[in-house]
């Protein structure tokens, strides 16, 4: 008897629905074709004891299944629950009738019970799409499907729970969210506060303006100076995630197994990777090519801590997603494309001892070695940082003072205000929402000048050497701050603002 049982596979963000054939004939044998990997090869081991222990067997005939498409590459153990059920209906040990109308994925463990799988939201919107009844699926990713409205969602913890469902009609319980309350009813502030900052004003606003405008921003400073400190507490102030930007992300996050039974993402992410991370898993990639952490921070904040102790040749592979905000990954079978929309904060010494024109310095470096330590940063990364600021250490007398600073609700009020001038002024524009994503066009149009600026800006150039790209990262730093004070226009105030912060790009910076 030939029976169709559906499941699906996850290539980049998108689900693809696998038909699984089930064909059982005269004769004896396993076959399973359509391009599967060792994990599923394996599963027969599997479903054979999950399926004696809960009663049922497989039979011994010759058993044919196929995995259509069949020139597509399948991967993983979530597809043993579709099997298992396959070999079943086929078999004539279950009803089948309704078996059609359901998406089936999930891992068998050797009792029965069903481990959790990664993808659970791209396959939910998929078969929601394709037109499926519902979608069964191990009872830790149910949260994260049920977001996807139209689709009866059943998170299930063992086998006998789904065969008793075919079978004899009990009735699954169904998972229901509600996406809209869920998202709001989660959307508190993280745990860092910049009122906890003493001191640093000035580095304060410069997050500020980042925040705004969605800039990239580097912190140079000594060891202790509080870099860290102030990167962790960028997210308090940037804006809430809208439920678009929150789905989007949170697919990405179901495709690595990280959303599990936390439904819907409401906090924008952070990640800091460490500084020995391959290139492989800062971008993306591997041998079935996965999400690498510059798409896992997409929407939110990606903290690089001592720039230029990661390899030079991570960095570099960085350029390109920093500005085209998505990165492809390429391999002979097929290309994935993951987006990676995300705000760089990087940090570094100004030496290899940490400490810079100190004369009480325990370490102090000579400007040879400070040239070899910043050359580890290329120029063109640097000029993709629309934001250099130095950090200094804090005096005691700040320290020791009992006033707490300014909280990131207020200073989140500012940074909304300032984004929904930028989105009503680009609101015609695709793809556009912040002032970091113009392009050359959108900043000859939205930063024009006034002659006084210009030649301001014209003598910066000139004394600074800067390069075509940082006049660009000057101009829309300026936009935002113009925003930040609600005026549609740039003046100079703004201009020999954002000039300050280009530190990287003045000569004599290492004198």
């Amino acid at each position: 008897m030939l029976i169709k049982v559906y499941g699906s596979a996850v290539f980049g963000i998108e689900a693809t629905t696998i038909v699984v054939e089930v064909n059982i004939d005269k004769g004896v044998g396993y076959h399973l074709v359509g391009l599967p990997d060792n994990a599923i090869k394996e599963s027969n081991f599997r479903i054979a004891a999950a399926l004696q222990n809960n009663g049922y067997r497989i039979p011994g005939k010759k058993i044919t299944i196929n995995m259509a498409p069949a020139d597509l590459r399948k991967e993983g153990s979530a597809y043993d629950l579709t099997l298992a059920l396959g070999i079943l209906a086929a078999s004539e040990q279950i009803k089948s009738e309704d078996i059609h109308n359901y998406l089936i994925m999930g891992e068998l463990s050797l009792d029965g019970s069903l481990q959790s799988i990664k993808g659970a939201l791209p396959i939910a919107i998929k078969a929601e799409h394709e037109g499926f009844k519902g979608f069964i699926l191990p009872k830790e990713n149910a949260k994260e499907a049920a977001i996807v409205d139209g689709l009866q969602v059943y998170g299930v913890e063992n086998i006998k729970e789904v065969i008793a469902f075919f079978d004899q009609g009990i009735p699954l319980e169904e998972t229901i969210v509600n996406t809209r309350q869920e998202f709001y009813d989660h959307l508190d502030l993280p745990e860092f506060d910049f009122a906890d900052v003493k001191g640093q004003e000035s580095i304060k606003r410069c997050m500020e303006i980042a925040a705004a405008g969605g800039h990239n921003i580097i912190l140079i400073g000594p060891p202790g100076a509080g870099k860290t400190m102030l990167a962790k507490r960028l997210p308090s102030i940037l804006p809430p995630m809208t439920l678009h930007e929150a789905l989007e992300t949170t697919k990405i996050h179901s495709v690595v197994g990280k959303v599990k039974n936390k439904g819907l993402m409401s906090q924008r992410p952070f990640r800091s990777p460490h500084h020995t991370i391959s290139s492989a898993a800062l971008v993306g990639g591997g041998g079935y090519p996965q999400p690498g952490e510059i798409s896992l921070s997409h929407n939110g904040v990606l903290f690089l801590d001592e720039l230029p102790e990661f390899e030079r040749r991570v960095l570099e592979v960085m350029r390109q997603p920093m500005e085209d905000r998505e990165v492809t990954i390429a391999r002979a079978q097929y290309t994935v494309t993951y987006p990676s929309s995300f705000m760089l904060v990087a940090s570094m010494n100004p030496s290899p001892g940490g400490y810079f024109n100190d004369p009480d310095a325990p370490v102090t470096s000579s400007p040879a070695e400070m040239q070899r330590y910043l050359g580890k940063i290329s120029g063109p990364l640097l000029d993709r940082i629309d934001i250099h600021i130095e950090v200094t250490p804090v005096p005691f007398e700040k320290l020791s003072d009992d006033r707490k600073g300014e909280s990131s609700v207020a200073i989140r009020k500012r940074v909304e205000a300032a984004r929904d001038l930028q989105t009503k002024r680009f609101e015609d524009i695709k793809d556009l929402h912040y002032n970091a994503q113009m392009n050359t066009k959108h900043i000859r149009e939205f930063c024009k000048l006034d002659a006084s600026s210009k030649a301001l800006l014209k003598s910066a150039m000139q004394r600074l050497n800067l390069s075509a790209r940082a006049y660009d990262r000057i101009l829309k730093v300026a936009r935002t701050i113009a925003d930040l004070e609600g005026q549609g226009h740039l003046n100079e105030n703004h201009i020999s603002e954002a000039i300050q912060y280009r530190s990287l790009d003045r000569e004599g910076w290492l004198g």
